[in-house]
């Protein structure tokens, strides 16, 4: 039966999207309807955003407005979604519920967090700029492009010491 399940598009009205995936999460728990709504996500993407001299990775939503949803399409699972506070309808012809395709599934990145790319090699050189290594300058050793973490050797009193930091906190010195 699981196996019927399809990703379809709910909107939203703008700012409400992670209400709602929490309502309908609420009302499945409910109702015991885990066995036609298997999933509600919200699309979102890691991003950088600068302020000033600061970087800092924020989640952003990539569809604004809208929420899709894993479920097997039944007179009951439609009502639950379209009756929940702040959906405004089901994306489709005359508010029909479509689903989507597989590729539509895999380009609109639902399975997964899109993460912002590293552009940073190991060996690069860099200067880390804010926390309490601020000013010190040192060599990429290791890159984890999942949780944008960088280990970096510095020279401290003397010695080489491995440094865990953001990637968001060094520059690349030229």
């Amino acid at each position: 039966m699981a196996e019927d399940a399809k990703w379809y598009v709910a909107h939203t009205y703008s700012g409400y999207e992670n209400k709602v995936k929490e309502s309908i999460e609420k009302t499945v728990e409910n109702r015991g309807l885990q066995n036609l709504i298997m999933d509600v996500k919200v699309p979102v993407e890691d991003v950088v955003e600068k302020r000033g001299d600061t970087e800092k990775i924020v989640q952003r939503k990539i569809f604004p407005g809208y929420v899709v949803i894993k479920m097997i399409m039944t007179d009951e699972s439609w009502y639950v979604v379209r009756n929940t506070r702040g959906v405004t309808g089901f994306v489709g012809p005359g508010s029909k519920p479509v689903p989507l395709s597989d590729s539509e599934v895999r380009m609109m990145g639902v399975d997964e967090v899109r993460r912002a790319e590293i552009k940073l090699s190991v060996g690069d050189l860099v200067e880390i700029q804010a926390g309490p290594m601020e000013g010190f300058s040192g060599n990429i050793e290791k890159i984890d492009q999942e949780t944008g973490t960088l280990w970096v050797t510095v020279s401290m009193f003397g010695r080489e010491t491995s440094v865990e930091i953001n990637y968001t906190q060094v520059a690349l010195v030229d």
